[in-house]
């Protein structure tokens, strides 16, 4: 790891399952951080869920090391306070209570480890009744509104098609943890950050909810299009497929009027103005969905380009796969894969200095550092194999001289 890198010489201590966790330390990691994966004998909970429990794997634990330890047996949980007392960062997203359990929870490592900057994601927060629930992306979509207002106004809820909550939290954790970090180097404490799913997903909504606290009135699921503005984030289907199109202010309004060879609808009562369009907004769909019916997506974008027109095309991964500004702008990450073929996955969506890591090593398997880790903790080749055979770790197969006790 270079050593210019933000996060040179941070060592976090990774104990997330599935999503939210483990991508706190993934962008602790893209950021210069050594992180070790603390993992079960049977992984990271994503591991056994199949084709997109392995997609997760992927996406969110590159670069880091994984050690399996027992977390049941005291030895294994010796080994983890070893681990922190030589950390800077630990992370963890357990049901509420859970760490307190492990002998790891807020007020204890605040007491033992002072300089440490502790980092929990739970589902709801640990204040309210709900704390002790078991929360997972999907269930927070549900409860705080994201899904109440997607989808087809006249069709069911829909959850947003990407894991937004999870994200969304641990984008929030990372902000606090850089906050902790740098008051750690003035004051030389360092202390717990805490969000929740629940917290990032209404945090996401924030204009949404200001327009429920002007209007007092739920907003409602209309599908696409905003609520109060027209063409804004409307879907046109055109020859290939469709764009979506924004032109409500009236300077934007009048050129796409122009642009399609339609300066009549400009003065048109139904069009006149922004609540007229809101209200007539079947009608203007059906006037551009005409307009532009026999061009391909990139003919449209490049005419309405052409006058400022905010738009874009509705493309899937394949065609997002082969972007030449995706490409340019270098956020898709090449994963080395040992084990199989190379693949690449998006990176941090920000640059320091014009750079970003741009190769990466696959996500480790389980416990595939154990070995190297304890090594580096002071214990000897005799002692690390006893860990092996009481089963307080685990791990891939071990170079000689010390042989292989835990297959996984």
């Amino acid at each position: 790891m270079p050593d210019d890198q933000p996060l040179h010489g941070i060592r976090v201590i990774d104990l997330g399952q599935y999503i939210a966790g483990p991508s706190v330390a993934q962008t602790l990691s893209d950021l210069g951080a050594d992180v070790i994966k603390v993992e079960s004998p049977g992984g990271d909970q994503a591991r056994s869920v199949g084709p997109f429990g392995e997609a997760m794997v992927r996406a969110y634990n590159r670069d880091k090391r994984s050690i399996a330890l027992n977390l049941r047996a005291g030895e294994g949980r010796g080994i983890l306070h070893r681990l922190i007392a030589d950390a800077d960062v630990l992370v963890g997203n357990f049901r509420h209570g859970s760490a307190d359990r492990l002998g790891i929870g807020p007020q204890t490592l605040s007491e033992k480890y002072p300089r440490l900057v502790h980092a929990s994601i739970t589902g709801f927060g640990t204040g309210g009744p709900s704390s002790a629930r078991p929360g997972l992306d999907i269930a927070a979509q549900a409860e705080f509104g994201l899904m109440h207002m997607t989808g087809a106004g006249d069709g069911e809820p829909q959850r947003v098609g990407a894991a937004v909550a999870d994200v969304s939290a641990a984008n929030a954790v990372v902000h606090g943890i850089l906050a902790a970090l740098f008051r750690r180097e003035r004051t030389g404490r360092g202390g717990h950050v805490e969000s929740s799913l629940m917290e990032a997903t209404l945090a996401v909504q924030a204009a949404v909810w200001g327009e429920y606290q002007l209007t007092g009135k739920p907003p409602r699921r209309r599908g696409n299009g905003q609520a109060n503005a027209a063409p804004a984030a409307d879907v046109v289907e055109v020859a290939d497929g469709h764009i979506v199109v924004s032109a409500y202010a009236s300077a934007k309004w009048l050129a796409l009027c122009r642009l399609i060879g339609r300066p009549d609808l400009a003065t048109d009562p139904r069009f006149l103005d922004n609540p007229s369009r809101v209200v007539n907004r079947p009608a203007l769909l059906a006037v551009l969905a005409e307009a532009f019916s026999s061009l391909t997506r990139a003919q449209a974008v490049a005419m309405l380009d052409s006058a400022g027109i905010v738009c874009g095309a509705v493309r899937a991964y394949d065609e997002i796969d082969r972007d030449e500004d995706v490409e340019a702008s270098g956020i898709l990450v090449q994963v080395a894969d040992p084990g199989g073929e190379d693949y690449r996955v998006p990176g941090q969506a920000f640059t320091v200095d014009g750079a970003r890591r741009h190769a990466s090593a696959a996500a480790p398997v389980v416990g595939a550092h154990t070995v190297e880790i304890l090594t580096d903790l002071g214990y000897s080749p005799d002692a690390i194999d006893a860990m092996y055979t009481r089963g307080a770790v685990a791990g891939v197969p071990r170079h000689e001289p010390i042989p292989r006790k835990v297959a996984l």
